[in-house]
C-alpha cells in the first residue's frame, strides 16, 4: 500500500524568494487574506540533473496596504518533502508533519507592496507530472489570532506545457501521452456491429440467443419460492423504477430454487413469453437478476418506460472468484452515505459482492463507536487550531474550516448499520478495517486527546484505559508519508483494550443489521523504522517476554495478540500483505520471506505491491505459495487512485505506474507475468524481469480466494472525482473476477495469445462503448465516469481520429472552438490542412471528456476529395 514509495530518500529542499520593496512593520491581522492572490507552477523536473524539481509559488498583493512584514503564518498541504530551512529572502519553510508545511517569516522579510509580487521557489522530491501534485489547501493564521485560520481562496494551479516541466527524469518514456499516442493504443479496437455483441456483462459462463425477445409494456408478474423472496422484491422495485407504479401486465418472472445448483450459481431463460430463472440460493438468484438487468436496453434508465423489449438468451453462470471485491478510502478523504450507497449499487450492477471499508487512517477516523466519542469527536475532524488537540491538522488541501466536507466528517452507528443492511440486501459484504499499528494517527491522537481531558479532571485510571501512546517514548521516526506520531504502541496492554472494544462494537452494529461478518481487516502495512526503539513500554516488554528478542519481533507479538482477540470472537484475521512477513537475514542483508507463524491459519493478505521492475512481483504467489490466503491487489492493475494516463490535465497519482481500464481487463491472475505489458514508468517490460521470480504453485492458486480494486483518496476530494477514478476501471474488474478464465490467457503459443486478446479486447471495448458507458449515463441518476480522450493521427493534410470504445461520439471543430454536444460528429478522415482541430468525445446522453487538439499542417499535396 504505499502510496509514495517513488519518494526515495528526502533530498534538499530550499526556497528562493524576491520582492522589489521594503515594507514598515505592521499589524499583520488588518491585512484582508482575501487580497492575497496564489499561484503554482512547476518549472522544472530534473532540476540540476538531481531527483527533484523546481516550482514556483507566487503570491501577488492586490491590496492597497502593504502584506505585512511579521505576524503571519502561511500553511499549505504538499505531498512532497521540502526540508525545512532559513531561505535566502528571510522566510523559513517549516515541516509540519505529514504534509502540512508554513511559511514563516524571519526578522528580516521585506514584505509584500500594493500590486507587488513575491515568487517562492521550492525544490522537492521526485518529480511533479500533473495538477494533483501541486500544493492545495493555502491559509494565512495571524500571530495575535493564533486559533484561527484564513484560506488563500484564490489560488491557481498553472498547467505544464513544456517537455521540462513534464518530463520526469532523463529517458522518460514521453512527456505527455498525445493523439498520435491514443490513437495507436486505439488502432487494433475492431468496431463491432451491436447485435454481434453479447448482451450480458461480466461475461457469462455459458450463454446463447434464442432468436426471440420480450416485450414488456407493463410491469412483470414476479413469482418466486420463498427461499429467494429477497431477489424478488429487488426486482419488483426495478420493474417499477423502469416501468412506472402500474397494473401489471401478463409477462411473468419466475424465480425458483433448484438445491442441485451451487449458491452462487443461476440459469436465466428469457423467451417472448416471459423469464425464467433457477438458483441455487438467493444469492444466485440475485445475480441472475443482474444479468437480466444487463439485458435492458441502457437508455431505459433515463425515465419511466412504455416498454421494453429484452433480447430472448438462455445462460447458465457462475463467477469464477468467490471474493470480488472493492476497496473505498474514506479516512484520507472522506466519501458520505450517499457516496456509498452508489458504489454498492454499481458493485451489486456488476455482480462484486465485497466492500473493503477502510475507514480509519493517520488523516481520519470514520466511524462512530460508542463509548469512545473522541473517536469521531477528535478524529473525524481537520482543521486549523492552536495545539490540535481538538480535532486532527488539515490534510490533502482541507485547509483550517472543519466545514470542509471532504476533510471532516464521519458515519454514525445509525448510518453504518444502515450502509450494512443496504449492502447485504445486495449481497455484498462489507470488510471493516481498523489500521494497525501504523497508520494510526487519527485514533492514536483521539485516544491522547480522551487521555487529557479524563487527566484533567482527576481520574488517570480511566485515562489510560484506551491509550495507543507511550507517553515516555522518544522514538524518532517518519512514515512514508512523514508523519512522526502515527503508530500503536504494540506494548501497552491499553492498545488491545481498545482494539477489544472497537471490534466489539463493531460485531453489534453487524448483529443489529443482521450482517454477515467473518473478518475484520487489522492493516499491517507500512510501519516505519526506528518506531518502539525508545519506549520504555517496549524495552521493558523485550526484557520480560522471551518471545520478544528484538524490537522486529514486537510485529509478531503484536499480530499474535490480534490473532488471539479475533479468534476469541469468532473473527479471522485480514491485513495488508506486511502482516504475513517476517524479517530475517540472508547473507548478512536484511530480507523478508513470509512468516510461518500464520501461515495455514486462514490468515487473509490483500498483497499490493507488484509494482513491475521493483523486485516484488512475485510477491503474491510467494505468500499463497506459503500458505496466506491472498487478495490479489496490485497496484499495478488495480489501484484506481492511479492516474489513467500521463497529463497535466488526468488527477491521481502514478507511482505504481498509469492504469487505465485495459490495465485490469488484462490481469491473469494466476499468471500476471504473462501479459504484463509496461512497467511502472511506462516502458516495454523484458521478459527476463520474471526470470528467478517465484511461480503460483497448484497449492498457492488454492489459496487464492479473489480479487480487488482499490481507490486511495489522497486526491479523491468530492463525489464526482470519486466516480472519475472509479469508472470505468471498475469494468475491468468486475469481468476479470466475474468471468471464467479467457482462452487468451492460456494459450501457449504468444502470437496466437496475443491475437487472441486482441480480439477480446475489442469485444470488451464495443461493450462498454455501446451498453454499458451509457447504462451508467442513465443508471442511478447517472455517474461521473470518465469519459476516454480522442485519438488522433494526421497524414498530409487528412485527420483521422478514433475512440478506445467504439459506440462513443467523437465530435469536431476547426475554428479554435471547444467542441459541444451540437458540433458536428465525426464519421470518418477529415481533410483540415493548416486548421486547428478539436475533438471530443461524448455518451449519447451528451456528457463530454476531455477535448483533444491536433495542429495540422498543410498537406504536401491537397487531397480533394475528401471535405469538412
Amino acid at each position: 500500500m504505499n502510496r509514495y514509495n517513488y519518494l526515495g530518500n528526502l533530498l534538499t529542499g530550499c526556497l528562493l524568494l524576491s520582492a522589489t520593496s521594503s515594507i514598515k512593520a505592521q499589524q499583520a491581522s488588518t491585512f484582508e487574506a482575501a487580497k492575497l492572490k496564489a499561484s503554482w507552477e512547476v518549472v522544472e523536473n530534473n532540476y540540476q540533473g538531481k531527483t527533484n524539481f523546481l516550482s514556483n509559488f507566487t503570491f501577488v498583493n492586490t491590496a492597497n496596504k502593504p502584506f505585512p512584514t511579521k505576524g503571519w503564518q502561511l500553511y499549505f498541504n504538499f505531498i512532497r518533502m521540502v526540508n525545512p530551512e532559513e531561505l535566502p529572502s528571510h522566510v523559513k519553510v517549516e515541516h509540519i508533519n505529514g504534509d502540512l508545511y508554513r511559511l514563516v517569516p524571519t526578522s528580516n522579510f521585506a514584505g509584500i507592496a500594493p500590486g507587488d509580487s513575491l515568487k517562492v521557489g521550492m525544490v522537492g522530491d521526485a518529480w511533479a507530472v500533473n495538477f494533483t501534485d501541486a500544493p492545495s489547501g493555502l491559509y494565512l493564521v495571524w500571530d495575535d489570532q493564533p486559533a484561527k485560520g484564513y484560506s488563500i481562496n484564490n489560488y491557481s494551479i498553472r498547467p505544464s506545457t513544456s517537455a521540462k516541466q513534464l518530463m520526469r527524469y532523463p529517458g522518460d518514456k514521453t512527456a505527455v501521452i498525445t493523439p498520435t499516442d491514443i490513437f495507436k493504443q486505439n488502432s487494433s479496437i475492431k468496431d463491432i456491429p451491436a447485435s454481434q455483441l453479447p448482451q450480458i456483462f461480466p461475461t457469462p459462463a455459458n450463454y446463447s440467443t434464442n432468436n426471440s425477445s420480450l416485450t414488456l409494456d407493463a410491469p412483470p408478474v414476479v413469482e418466486a419460492d420463498p427461499e429467494l423472496a429477497n431477489s424478488a422484491a429487488f426486482l419488483r422495485t426495478e420493474m417499477t423504477t423502469l416501468l412506472g407504479k402500474r397494473a401489471n401486465g401478463k409477462a411473468v418472472i419466475s424465480l425458483k430454487k433448484d438445491a442441485a445448483l451451487a449458491a452462487d450459481t443461476y440459469t436465466l431463460e428469457v423467451t417472448a413469453e416471459g423469464v425464467k430463472i433457477t438458483a441455487g440460493s438467493d444469492e444466485g438468484a440475485f445475480y441472475a437478476v443482474q444479468s437480466l438487468r444487463s439485458l435492458i436496453p441502457p437508455a431505459a434508465w433515463s425515465a419511466a418506460q412504455k416498454s421494453i423489449t429484452i433480447t430472448g438468451v438462455k445462460v447458465k453462470d457462475y463467477p469464477r472468484f468467490g471474493y470480488r471485491a472493492f476497496m473505498i478510502d474514506v479516512s484520507r478523504n472522506f466519501h458520505n452515505k450517499r457516496d456509498i450507497k452508489r458504489i454498492l449499487d454499481a458493485m451489486a450492477l456488476y455482480k462484486l459482492n465485497v466492500l473493503h471499508f477502510h475507514f480509519s487512517d493517520d488523516e481520519g477516523w470514520r466511524l462512530e463507536i460508542p463509548g469512545l466519542p473522541e473517536l469521531t469527536g477528535v478524529g473525524a475532524k481537520r482543521g486549523h487550531s492552536k495545539d490540535w488537540r481538538d480535532m486532527l491538522q488539515p490534510s490533502y488541501g482541507s485547509g483550517p474550516d472543519t466545514t470542509n466536507v471532504a476533510g471532516t466528517g464521519f458515519f454514525s452507528r445509525t448510518d453504518f448499520i444502515e450502509i450494512l443492511k443496504y449492502a447485504t440486501e445486495r449481497h455484498i459484504r462489507v470488510l471493516p478495517e481498523i489500521e494497525s499499528p501504523g497508520h494510526a494517527r487519527a485514533s492514536v491522537k483521539s485516544m491522547e486527546s480522551r487521555y487529557y481531558k479524563l487527566k484533567e479532571a482527576g481520574d488517570e485510571a480511566a485515562a489510560k484505559e484506551y491509550l495507543l501512546t507511550d507517553l515516555e517514548d522518544k522514538s524518532e521516526y517518519a512514515s512514508v508519508q512523514y508523519w512522526n506520531d502515527n503508530v500503536m504502541n504494540v506494548a501497552l496492554p491499553s492498545t488491545y483494550h481498545f482494539l477489544d472494544k472497537v471490534v466489539t462494537e463493531i460485531q453489534a452494529m453487524y448483529k443489529e443489521a443482521g450482517a454477515p461478518l467473518t473478518h475484520i481487516h487489522m492493516g499491517g502495512d507500512e510501519v516505519p523504522g526506528g518506531v518502539f526503539e525508545k519506549s520504555p513500554a517496549c524495552i521493558n516488554l523485550m526484557k520480560s517476554d522471551p518471545t520478544v528478542k528484538n524490537v522486529n519481533d514486537l510485529w509478531y507479538y503484536y499480530y499474535r495478540k490480534v490473532n488471539e482477540l479475533l479468534k476469541s470472537k469468532g473473527l479471522t484475521v485480514a491485513g495488508w500483505e506486511e502482516a504475513g512477513m517476517r524479517k530475517t537475514a540472508m547473507q548478512g542483508a536484511s530480507h523478508s520471506i513470509p512468516n510461518p507463524d500464520f501461515a495455514n491459519n486462514n490468515f487473509q493478505l490483500n498483497v499490493w505491491n507488484n509494482v513491475i521492475g521493483e523486485g516484488q512481483e512475485d510477491l503474491s504467489y510467494r505468500l499463497a505459495n506459503a500458505g496466506y490466503k491472498v487478495i490479489l491487489s496490485g497496484v499495478s492493475n488495480f489501484y484506481f487512485d492511479m492516474a489513467y494516463m500521463k497529463s497535466f490535465d488526468e488527477p491521481g497519482f502514478y507511482w505504481g505506474g498509469f492504469v487505465d481500464v485495459d490495465k485490469p481487463f488484462y490481469f491473469i491472475p494466476f499468471d500476471y507475468y504473462k501479459n504484463v505489458k509496461v512497467d511502472a514508468r511506462g516502458n516495454p517490460v523484458d521478459p527476463s524481469t520474471f526470470i528467478g521470480k517465484d511461480r503460483l504453485t497448484e497449492f498457492g492458486a488454492s489459496n487464492i480466494p479473489g480479487i480487488q480494486g482499490l481507490l486511495w483518496s489522497e486526491t479523491v476530494t468530492s463525489s464526482d472525482r470519486m466516480e472519475y477514478m472509479i469508472l470505468p476501471k471498475l469494468f475491468g474488474l468486475a469481468e476479470r473476477a466475474w468471468a471464467q478464465d479467457p482462452a487468451w490467457a492460456t494459450e501457449k503459443y504468444p502470437a496466437k495469445a496475443e491475437a487472441m486478446y486482441a480480439d477480446a479486447w475489442s469485444v470488451f471495448s464495443n461493450v462498454l462503448g455501446k451498453r454499458e458507458m451509457n447504462r451508467l449515463e442513465y443508471f442511478n441518476g447517472g455517474y461521473n465516469t470518465r469519459i476516454p480522450t480522442a485519438g488522433a493521427k494526421v497524414e498530409n493534410g487528412v485527420l483521422t481520429a478514433n475512440v478506445q470504445m467504439p459506440g462513443l461520439i467523437i465530435r469536431y471543430t476547426v475554428n479554435g472552438e471547444e467542441p459541444t454536444a451540437k458540433s458536428p460528429v465525426y464519421n470518418g478522415p477529415i481533410q483540415a490542412g493548416g486548421k486547428i482541430v478539436k475533438l471530443k468525445v461524448f455518451s449519447l446522453k451528451g456528457r463530454g471528456g476531455r477535448s483533444t487538439t491536433v495542429k495540422v499542417p498543410q498537406p504536401d499535396n491537397q487531397l480533394k476529395n475528401i471535405k469538412l
